[in-house]
């Protein structure tokens, strides 16, 4: 029986917040809603799934020590991945709080990541880190890291396979220093038009152009339920979502595309193939469908074939 991949992942792992508004948001106004609270984060989400569909996963971030950063440390635990992140006892835990309106889209979003940019940079440095990078099959990380610790981070892969996850429009252009180094990168339309210096209403092959002519060897780039692009040195692609059963909440899901994806690829799948897992994922975590091998199997038999660009 074949071992399960490895993956290190750096970045965030952090408390979420999501305020739900009842009817239509009327701005500068008290409005009517539910708020909810739970672990979430970029790297912290994709990694989650990648464990879900058989990889074996360890996770270095940072948090307070706070009864916040206890919750993190449970969700950690919870979900399978070993814990190499530093508790720092005199900081808060970080945190993003998101406000979607009634269809679950993003109004608007607070983010407290200080931490993140103070200490996270120096952990990649401690020699247990390292040890980790050595042992492990691939790298995934996110643009909650600073320039300069992606690339000290792509420098110790020495080769092996980075992942990363431009996070938000405000954070994709850290990912510029490190582009040409990584074997895949995961966006939205918002911030690939920030990495490739483009129009995010350019057409998909320009989308395309764009993003190879910054450097980047391969991507996946999202568009709501619109068709999810991929390229890589074979060629370029799309794929399109199946029509939902039911639309619960959008955020993360592009998280749980990466993370299918990813373990997909270090199964040995080629992108085209691992990509319509990762779909098939994103489809489970907006319907906040249990997961399951019988109900990933269900989604994945929507997932339509990959369709050259034409």
């Amino acid at each position: 029986m074949m071992n399960s991949p490895t993956i290190l992942a750096v970045g965030g792992a952090y408390i979420e917040r999501r305020g739900r508004v009842a009817g239509a948001f009327v701005p500068a106004a008290l409005n009517p809603g539910t708020m909810r609270e739970h672990v979430g984060g970029a790297v912290f989400n994709a990694l989650r799934w990648a464990v879900r569909r058989g990889a074996s996963a360890s996770l270095l971030s940072v948090r307070g020590g706070d009864a916040l950063g206890d919750t993190v440390l449970r969700a950690v635990t919870e979900a399978g991945i070993a814990d190499l992140s530093a508790v720092f006892l005199d900081r808060a835990t970080p945190s993003h709080t998101m406000l979607i309106d009634s269809d679950g889209g993003l109004i608007a979003g607070l983010t407290d990541m200080v931490l993140y940019e103070l200490a996270l940079p120096k952990q990649i440095r401690r020699a247990k880190v390292r040890e980790a990078i050595g042992s492990a099959d691939a790298i995934l990380c996110d643009a909650n890291l600073p320039s300069t610790a992606l690339e000290r981070l792509a420098a110790l892969a020495a080769g092996k396979p980075v992942f990363a996850l431009a996070v938000s429009p405000n954070r994709a252009a850290r990912l510029a220093p490190v582009l040409g180094l990584l074997a895949l990168a995961f966006m939205n339309r918002h911030e690939a038009g920030v990495i490739a210096g483009i129009d995010i209403d350019a057409d998909d092959q320009g989308v395309v152009d764009g993003l190879r002519r910054a450097g980047l060897k391969g991507g996946v780039i999202t568009a709501g339920d619109g068709p999810v692009l991929g390229f890589d040195q074979t060629g370029a692609f799309s794929i399109l979502p199946p029509p939902l059963q039911k639309l619960t909440d959008a955020t993360g899901a592009g998280d749980a595309l990466a993370g299918a994806t990813i373990a997909a690829l270090l199964r040995g799948l080629k992108l085209r193939e691992a990509l319509r897992e990762g779909v098939a994922a994103a489809a489970l975590a907006i319907e906040s469908a249990a997961f399951t091998s019988a109900s990933f199997a269900e989604a994945l038999a929507l997932v339509p074939e990959a369709r050259d660009l034409a």
